[in-house]
Formats: structure tokens, sequence, C-alpha cells
């Protein structure tokens, strides 16, 4: 069995700083993308940033320049960096990693549990 554990959410002031983070456990032969996706109330879940397995970046634009991304192949852990956190960002965040447990079958997406993150005053 394959899990993900996030921690790091909370409530934090606007213009404030967050670290998520991430760890895949459980049986894996390999781990190809890894990703941190967000769901506020009654929108959708969208992928805020997303690491492939050899370090390449993406970001949607609203976050750009305030949020990092990064993994630790060797541990299986994906940490996001949140830097002048605005209200908007107010969501439940959710780690999500492609993993492939054997090489016959390929890759699956895993979800973690989700974390609060509150950017109010």
């Amino acid at each position: 069995q394959v899990q993900l554990v996030e921690s790091g959410g909370g409530l934090v002031h606007p213009g404030g700083s967050l670290r998520l983070s991430c760890a895949a456990s459980g049986f894996i032969f390999g781990i190809l993308d890894m990703a941190w996706y967000r769901q506020a109330p009654g929108k959708q879940r969208d992928l805020v940033a997303l690491i492939t397995d050899i370090g390449g970046e993406k970001y949607v634009d609203s976050v750009k320049g305030r949020f990092t991304i990064s993994r630790d192949n060797a541990k299986n852990t994906v940490d996001l960096q949140m830097n002048s956190l605005e209200p908007e960002d107010t969501a439940v965040y959710y780690c999500n990693a492609k993993i492939v447990r054997n090489i016959i079958n390929g890759a699956f997406d895993y979800w973690g549990q989700g974390t609060q993150v509150t950017v109010s005053s």
C-alpha cells in the first residue's frame, strides 16, 4: 500500500509564509511527477505547482514568484514553500504523485489527505 502524508498547513497572516511537506511511503519502484493542488470552498481542485522526476518545475500564474516546489528523490518527499501569502491562497492543499509500484503496471496517481491553509488577518 502506498500512502502520501502531508504536513505544514495552518493559519497565517497576509504576507506570511508556510511550508508544506509530503512524504510518500510503501512499496515504491519509482516516482514520476509530484505536485501540489488546492481546492477552495465551492471550487474545483486546481494544480498549483508540479515538479518532474528530473527537476523541471511548473507553476500556475497566480503563485509564480511566491511559491517554490522542491523534492528529495532519496526520501520520496515533495515540499511547497509559500511566501507572500494572500487571502486568495486559502484552500485545502493536496499532495499528488504519479507512482510506479512495478514496471509491469506503470504509474498511478496517489493523493494525500489534504491540509488546510488559511490566510487571514
